[in-house]
């Protein structure tokens, strides 16, 4: 069996594994062993947290319908069942904002709820 020579695919997977650990501190950004690990462990969190990200989100948005509804004499889950009882499905995000940015729109929008 002939000898096969790896230095060049070796130091391109050692470059590439550097270079995306770029700007961490300590020794983990030009050691390779411990880049190795710093990277495997930032991936990890990477996908732990897009999943976290929508559950902080979602939270957020609840709270601010919340202030929203109690600011209108309503309760989150009573606002929440008047306007699935009218049919008007505005996601949370949309509601939050609204709560938000467009106080008038979202009365108005209880206002038909109620009827």
């Amino acid at each position: 069996m002939p000898r096969v020579k790896r230095g060049v695919i070796h130091a391109k997977k050692r470059r590439k594994l550097l270079a995306s650990v770029k700007g961490y501190r300590w020794g983990r950004k030009n050691r390779v062993k411990l880049a190795k690990v710093a990277a495997t462990k930032a991936g990890v969190h990477a996908y732990r947290d897009r999943r976290l990200k929508k559950r902080d989100f979602r939270a957020l948005w609840q709270i601010r319908i919340s202030a929203f509804a109690v600011e209108h004499d309503l309760s989150y889950s009573r606002l929440i069942g008047l306007l699935k009882k009218a049919n008007i499905e505005l996601d949370r995000k949309v509601l939050a904002d609204l709560a938000i940015n467009n106080k008038r729109v979202l009365t108005a929008i209880i206002e038909e709820a109620k009827k």
